[in-house]
C-alpha cells in the first residue's frame, strides 16, 4: 500500500473515532446526570478520555508516517507503539478515577437511587455506536498495519462491555437493587485495567522488536530464493518497527562470482523482498559464498 493511501485511510479512521467519541461523551454525561446513573456518568468521563486518546493516536499515526531521516534512519514507525503506551496510561488513570469515585460514594453512605430507564436506552445506543467504531478501527488498523489505530480500537472495545454492564446495572436497579449501578462502575474500571495490561504488553513487544509472526520470515526466505542465482538464505532477522518491518539476511551465492556481480544480486534481492513482502520497507543483504560456513563477524 502506498504511503499516501495509508495516510488517507488512517486519517479518516482517526476522524471517525474522534467525532464519534465526542458525541458519546456529551450524551453519556448528560443522560447520566439526568437519569441519576453513576455508571453512565463514569462511562461519559471514560468516553471523554477516548476523545483524548483518539487524538493522541492520530498524532502518533502522523509521526509514524514521517519518512526516514539522518537522525532516524529506520523511520519513525515506533512512534505509534509509544502512543499506544500513552493510551495505556490514560486508561489506568480513568480506571483509578472511577474506582475512587465509587469508593467515596459507598464509604460516605450516600443514598443510592435507581437510575431512570432512559439510562438503559443510552446504554443500548452506546453498545451499537461503540461496536461500529471498534470494528471499523481495528479492521482499518490491521489493513494499514497501524499499531496506534489498533490500540485505539481495542480501547474502544472496552466501551462495548461497559455499556452492557451499565444496561445490566440499570435493569437491576429498577428491580430493587440500586447498589448495582455503582458496582457496575467498578466492573467497568476492572475491564479498563485488563485492556490496559494487554495493550501495554503488545506495544512493549513492538518497541522491543518482537516478531509478530514467523510467516514474515518464511515469506522473506521464499522471496530471496525466488532468484535463480541465490542458492540459499539464512540468518534472517526481522526488526518490528510498528507499521512495517526491516529485514537483515545472508544469501548464499556461487563462490566464483565476481564482487561486482554479487553486489548487484544483493541489491536485486533487497528490492525483490520489498516488492514481494507487504510489511517490509527496508532490507539489508549480506552475501556469502556457497560451501563456506558463514560466521558472525568478530571484532
Amino acid at each position: 500500500m502506498e504511503g499516501s493511501e495509508r495516510k488517507k485511510i488512517g486519517k479518516k479512521a482517526s476522524y471517525v473515532a474522534i467525532f464519534g467519541n465526542i458525541f458519546l461523551t456529551i450524551f453519556n454525561i448528560a443522560v447520566g446526570f439526568l437519569s441519576g446513573s453513576t455508571a453512565l456518568v463514569a462511562e461519559g468521563f471514560h468516553t471523554l478520555s477516548d476523545v483524548i486518546t483518539s487524538i493522541i493516536a492520530f498524532v502518533g499515526f502522523k509521526i509514524g508516517m514521517m519518512p526516514a531521516d539522518e537522525d532516524h534512519p529506520y523511520g519513525h514507525g515506533k512512534a505509534e507503539a509509544l502512543v499506544g503506551l500513552i493510551i495505556v496510561v490514560f486508561l489506568i488513570i480513568v480506571a483509578y478515577e472511577i474506582i475512587s469515585s465509587v469508593y467515596t460514594k459507598i464509604a460516605l453512605g450516600e443514598v443510592i437511587s435507581p437510575p431512570d430507564k432512559i439510562a438503559a436506552v443510552m446504554a443500548l445506543i452506546g453498545i451499537f455506536i461503540n461496536y461500529t467504531m471498534t470494528t471499523y478501527l481495528i479492521r482499518t488498523g490491521k489493513k494499514i498495519n497501524s499499531p496506534a489505530l489498533i490500540a485505539d480500537g481495542n480501547h474502544q472495545k472496552v466501551d462495548i462491555f461497559s455499556c452492557i454492564a451499565i444496561l445490566i446495572g440499570v435493569i437491576g436497579s429498577q428491580l430493587g437493587y440500586p447498589i448495582l449501578d455503582p458496582l457496575v462502575g467498578v466492573i467497568i474500571a476492572l475491564i479498563i485495567i485488563y485492556t490496559a495490561f494487554h495493550m501495554g504488553k503488545d506495544n512493549v513487544n513492538i518497541i522491543m522488536g518482537k516478531v509478530s509472526s514467523s510467516k514474515v520470515i518464511n515469506d522473506v526466505k521464499i522471496s530471496a530464493l525466488g532468484l535463480e542465482c541465490v542458492k540459499g538464505a539464512h540468518d534472517i532477522k526481522i526488526n518490528n518497527m510498528g507499521p512495517y518491518v526491516s529485514v537483515e539476511l545472508h544469501i548464499e551465492l556461487n563462490k566464483d562470482l565476481k564482487l561486482e556481480k554479487a553486489h548487484e544480486i544483493a541489491h536485486g534481492v533487497e528490492q525483490k523482498i520489498i516488492n514481494d513482502v507487504k510489511s517490509v520497507k527496508m532490507v539489508n543483504v549480506h552475501s556469502c559464498p556457497t560451501e563456506v560456513i558463514c560466521k558472525k563477524d568478530k571484532i
